[in-house]
């Protein structure tokens, strides 16, 4: 399966959570990749899929951390969300979540664009919506994280791979053999072991080029 290049907006970066990860770091590191930039950056975690076993202390951690981000005006230093860049990036958001919702997805916090000046949408967290959905294929460039759970590590990979987009990934676990073996099969330019994906001079950022 060909995969599409970055700068096409076009990325839907993985986070895969494996049962046996620091659950605490994931979290928090899984929030800050998703909502930080105002959620509108390629490389930010979009799919999130975690195993079974802690998917209900992941979900519940991940809930309360995203709903508890502070909105508002980004030149305030205490804020940690702003808003959408234009008024049709923001529409979009609004779109898909209804598609989602309309597919299956249930959204945990947020949901609805926030009343006021400015192209605000909280952060959002959706669950429960199908893989097969139209909509779960897409690239969100919204603060919307989409929360899928898998039972093997087998299935993890089939799910991670199961997009047409391949920028990057992430994958947490305690045993490095085994989060470099389930990197290794995820087709994406960049994986990052126990961290988010990020830019970095000194590890160029890979892209995944369709055949000419």
């Amino acid at each position: 399966m060909a995969r599409r290049l970055c700068w096409s907006w076009a990325a839907q970066t993985r986070f895969v959570v494996l049962e046996d990860a620091d659950l605490a770091k994931a979290v928090q590191l899984g929030v800050t990749s998703r909502y930080s930039n105002n959620a509108q950056s390629c490389i930010a975690a979009k799919r999130f899929l975690i195993a079974e076993p802690i998917a209900d202390a992941f979900i519940q951690a991940f809930v309360e951390q995203a709903s508890a981000l502070k909105v508002g005006d980004p030149l305030l230093p205490d804020t940690k969300l702003g808003p959408q860049a234009r008024a049709d990036l923001r529409a979009t958001t609004e779109r898909q979540v209804s598609d989602a919702v309309a597919a299956g997805g249930r959204v945990l916090t947020g949901g609805k664009s926030l009343d006021g000046p400015g192209y605000f949408y909280p952060p959002t967290v959706l669950v429960d919506l199908p893989h097969g959905a139209a909509v779960a294929r897409e690239e969100f460039f919204g603060p919307v994280a989409l929360v899928f759970t898998f039972k093997t590590d087998e299935e993890a990979v089939r799910l991670a791979n199961d997009t047409e987009f391949g920028l990057g990934a992430a994958v947490f676990s305690k045993d490095p053999a085994r989060a470099n073996a389930v990197a290794a099969q995820i087709e994406a330019g960049a994986i990052f072991i126990n961290d988010f994906v990020r830019s970095d001079p000194r590890a160029p950022l890979a892209v995944l080029r369709a055949p000419a």
